[in-house]
């Protein structure tokens, strides 16, 4: 690691963490115990995948996706003591305070957390109306919740905050759709001085071709960094048998984020270990959520695996951004 930290941010010493396997030479790689949350974690669930971690109090806490054994979609809260054993709340998550128009939903899923001034954020895709949207709450102390308004009307999915302000306004990644399984999709810039009214709309990324050709999506709360934004994001490919979904990053201009400075050619994951590749939706590497140590530069990225199960990937910020740069395709 250089002695100058390229991450803006804090210190996280008990990150859930594994050297690399001697000999690798990929820029992420995988939990050797991996999947990390089974499917059957809870005695309703059919399946927990796609879901969002975050530090809390020298611990972990998460909202997860987690598909019961009716198949209806729900959120769920969880905790851990190390990032790697999940205590999952087998009672749906809870949203108070929610305009009655809007806390009546059709399903809920693929949360994400976002630590945002003085409360944590999540986003989430919102059934409203029978339509996918991006639904918005907050909490202090992950015990209540309080539903905000839906960020944006239908069709929309992957709705993710960043940290901090930019040019005093508040600012989330989302990528439109449609309703059904969406064979298009590019990731939008859009920012809020409210989080209520949103506006300034601006294309980030499209699909570029190979394993990111049908469509994109952005992943874990970006990860503020010297280079500019780092973005974990999702690619997809239309294969003959359906769908791949692999794993690539992006860095982004600090102050204008709509503005891509590098881009992966080369995926950094994609759907090859049997967790990843069977499962109720097959190939599958799903990222939405990132741990960060900005002392060590070491990432802990969580995973949904072929819409079944929880993994977790590891990296180096630096070794990542170095890759992305040397490998980027615009």
């Amino acid at each position: 690691m250089t002695e100058k930290r390229i991450v803006i941010g804090t210190d996280l010493p008990n990150i859930p963490w594994e050297d690399r396997p001697p000999g690798s030479p990929d820029p992420v790689w995988r939990y050797s115990k991996n999947p990390v949350i089974p499917r059957d974690a809870i005695p309703t669930s059919n399946s927990i995948f796609n879901s969002a971690v975050i530090p809390y109090n020298n611990r972990f806490v998460g909202v997860f996706r987690c598909d019961d054994k009716h198949r209806r979609l729900q959120l769920h809260y969880g905790e851990s003591d190390d990032g790697l054993n999940w205590r999952i709340d087998p009672d749906p998550l809870v949203l108070k305070g929610g305009d009655p128009e809007i806390a009546a939903y059709n399903y809920r899923y693929d949360p994400r957390i976002c630590k945002l001034e003085d409360r944590y954020y999540i986003t989430w895709c919102n059934g409203y109306a029978g339509y996918p949207t991006i639904g918005l709450a907050y909490t202090y102390d992950f015990r209540e919740f309080f539903q905000l308004e839906n960020a944006f009307l239908p069709f929309n999915r992957n709705g993710v905050l960043f940290p901090r302000k930019i040019g005093g306004k508040y600012a989330m990644l989302s990528r439109p759709s449609d309703n059904g399984h969406t064979p298009f999709g590019d990731i939008f810039y859009s920012e809020s001085p409210d989080l209520i009214h949103w506006g300034r709309h601006r294309l980030v990324m499209r699909p570029i071709g190979g394993w990111q050709a049908t469509k994109i999506g952005a992943g874990p709360v970006p990860i503020e960094t010297r280079e500019g934004w780092l973005l974990i994001y999702h690619g997809v490919l239309t294969s003959c048998n359906g769908f791949v979904y692999s794993m690539g990053a992006a860095l982004l201009d600090l102050d204008e984020p709509w503005k891509v400075r590098y881009r992966t050619g080369p995926y950094l994951l994609s759907p090859q270990k049997d967790y990843e590749c069977v499962g109720d939706v097959p190939n599958v590497v799903f990222p939405c959520a990132a741990l960060c140590d900005a002392a060590t530069g070491r990432l802990a990225i969580y995973y949904g695996a072929a819409d079944t199960v929880t993994a977790l990937a590891f990296a180096y910020v630096d070794e990542l951004i170095a890759f992305v740069k040397e490998n980027s395709v615009i």
